[in-house]
This record gives structure tokens, sequence and C-alpha cells, in this order.
């Protein structure tokens, strides 16, 4: 009975897989695709990276989606680090609902919710028209939440009497939390700038809303692209794409492997 409840549960998470990763294989395989239709494999070739990297505005995008995700990812660093802490060592019931509601509430909502602010706030000021800086505005909203998450199963898992004896021994509060509390939250702190940018540099829904009329980016240029037909080159820079997203999440993984399951 039991081995053939685990051949079952065998069957079962191999077509759960299959299904997940397929797709994903199929647009990897079809990037190297000698034809400009994706109905049949004719032969292998480098030429859609190629033109890929020959392409101004992709490239522009994509340029455009790094920056905003390196410095979406620092300042929700280092405010997710602040409200992991708070979180942690305050128990004030306002506080979560403030820090997680971002990662809570749908995409869609979100994003109307931004673009109506922005909106208000340029008609009340006049300096916050939609572009690259709401773009970037908005990432570091909604990651803050998530490196929060982190950070603050990282310092549950801390003993809270090294900071304790720490500060027997003399040191202030600021030199206990700079020599014992963040070299042990270092490796939380790498895992949430880590997910932060993978969350950033691939998000389209919020960045859809909250782009404007000039500013683009690689999300946006891929959703513009496969408008008129899923061609080879969107297959290669979907592939690029997946490879630096699971890049950093190997990364964030290897790096803290405890604070990115107790987050789960």
């Amino acid at each position: 009975m039991a081995k053939k409840q685990s051949r079952w549960l065998w069957a079962s998470a191999s077509l759960t897989y299959l299904f997940l990763y397929l797709p994903l294989v199929i647009v990897v395989v079809f990037s190297f695709n000698d034809s400009k239709l994706n109905a049949e494999w004719v032969g292998f070739t480098f030429k859609w990276y190629h033109q890929l990297f020959a392409n101004d505005k992709m490239l522009t995008a994509a340029g455009n989606s790094l920056v905003i995700a390196l410095l979406a990812s620092v300042a929700a660093t280092l405010l997710g680090t602040l409200a992991g802490i708070a979180l942690h060592r305050y128990k004030l019931r306002l506080l979560p609902f403030l820090v997680l509601t971002p990662i809570a509430i749908p995409e869609l909502l979100m994003g109307v919710s931004l673009v109506i602010f922005f909106v208000l706030v340029n008609q009340l000021i006049g300096i916050l028209e939609l572009g690259l800086l709401t773009i970037l505005l908005s990432h570091i909203a909604f990651c803050v939440g998530f490196v929060a998450i982190v950070v603050r199963a990282r310092m549950q898992g801390m003993d809270d009497s090294l900071v304790e004896a720490a500060r027997d021994l003399g040191a202030t509060p600021f030199q206990a939390f700079r020599l014992v509390t963040l070299p042990l939250l270092k490796p939380g702190i790498i895992a949430g700038a880590l997910m932060a940018f993978t969350l950033s540099i691939d998000d389209f829904v919020i960045t859809f809303f909250t782009a404007g009329a000039g500013a683009s980016t690689l999300p946006l240029e891929i959703y513009s692209m496969i408008k008129i037909a899923v061609t080879p080159e969107v297959n290669a820079v979907s592939s690029l794409l997946m490879l630096l997203t699971l890049a950093l999440i190997v990364i964030a993984s290897r790096v803290s492997p405890s604070a990115l399951r107790a987050k789960g």
C-alpha cells in the first residue's frame, strides 16, 4: 500500500513539474531555432541573440530595467531591513499591516492605486509625471515588504542574548547593532536584496500602470513585441531574463537558505 502511494506521489509530482517547466524549456530551445516561426524546428543558430544585442530599443529597455532594479533593491533593502527589525522587536498591531499589505494585495489593485496617487501628486505639485521615477518608487513600495519578511525571519533565528551580552560589556546600542546584530543579519539582508532585484527586474503589472508614455522597461518591451507574434528574438530575451532570475534565486538560496525557508 505504501509503495503504491509512493508511486502515485512521484507520478503526480513529475506531472506537476513537467507542466511548470516544460514551457520554459521550449522557450529556451526555440530561441536557437533557425526560423522566424515557432511552429517547427528548422536548425540551430545564434542569430537571434546577435539580432537581440543589435536592437537599440531592447538594449535601452534592458538598461532601464537594470538601473531601476538596482536602485529599487538598494532602497528596499535599507527600508525593509529597518522594517524587519521593527517587526521583530516592537509588537505594534498596525506595523505588520503597513509593511505587509503591499505583498498581500493584488498587483492590479496596487498598480491602479499607485497611478492614481502619482497623478494626484502631479496635479498638486507638478513634479511627478509618470515615467522612470514613478516606476522606481512603485518598485520600492512593493519590494520593501519582501525584504522585511526575510530580515524578520533571520531576526527570529538570532540569539538575543548576544546583543544583551554586548551591552553588558559596555557597548552602546549603535555599537551592539553594528558589531553584533548587523553581521548576523547580513545573510538575510543579502537574500532580501537579491529577492528585491529579481522581483523588480521582471515586474510587468505595476510597471505597466506607472510607466507613462515615454518610459520603457524590458517586460514592457517584450509585451509590445509579442502583440504581433512570439518571434525567436522574444524567446532569446526571455531566456536571458530567465537565466538572470534563476541565477539570483540560486545565489539567494545559497547565501541564506534558512531565511528563505522561513519566508516560505
